[in-house]
């Protein structure tokens, strides 16, 4: 039986490193578990991070300034980033929390916004039955070596990747039903509360 919180990396150039981990973080949660997840480099509040508006166990923040694949980044990311790292170590350490995720911490790691130093000194103290899982490309060996679970994405096949205009969806807002009671949302009553639109995303 294990009796300590486990370490995952999720890395890899391959989709689905941070559908891993919000997966993981549903199933914590389902179990009656609360989960911090610290979302690095991004700024924008993708459908996933609602899961907070659903979950009371569940506690999404951003730490980013923004994609940076057309900029340099500036001392406003290193800020944002350390805010971040300062924010997670305090959940890790707290006890208060039974997972906490580290989503594109290894990206704020390879463009030198944090140091590895840093983020092993917030594993290390973090409390003895705390989860944690770590995602994002280029994960140095340090930190490989320092996990209990690495799993290494790899892209085999990307729709991207084949010069076509894509079809997604976005959703409006759910309405204000969420969190009554602290009962688990109805499933069945999500979608006619999602309005549906059709854009084009183009590579």
């Amino acid at each position: 039986m294990v009796s300590r919180g486990q370490v995952h990396v999720y890395t890899g150039d391959g989709k689905g490193k941070t559908t891993a981990a919000f997966g993981l973080a549903l199933r914590a949660c389902m179990s009656g578990k609360k989960v911090f997840i610290g979302q690095f480099i991004k700024s924008m509040r993708y459908n996933e991070t609602r899961i907070a508006d659903l979950f009371e166990n569940i506690s999404v923040e951003l730490f980013g300034c923004g994609c940076m694949l057309m900029r340099a980044p500036d001392e406003a990311d290193k800020q944002r980033a350390q805010e971040g790292l300062r924010k997670c170590a305090e959940c890790l350490k707290s006890g208060d929390w039974d997972m906490v995720v580290f989503d594109e911490i290894t990206i704020a790691l390879n463009m030198e916004l944090i140091g590895i130093d840093e983020l092993i000194k917030a594993l290390d103290n973090r409390a003895t039955k705390t989860e944690v899982v770590l995602t994002g490309r280029y994960a140095p060996q340090r930190l490989i070596d320092y996990a209990d679970l690495v799993t290494d994405m790899q892209e085999v096949k990307h729709y991207y990747c084949q010069q076509r205009t894509f079809v997604a969806r976005r959703h409006r807002p759910i309405s204000t039903q969420k969190k009554a009671n602290n009962r688990l949302f109805p499933y069945r009553k999500l979608s006619p509360e999602y309005d549906n639109e059709s854009f084009v995303l183009s590579k």
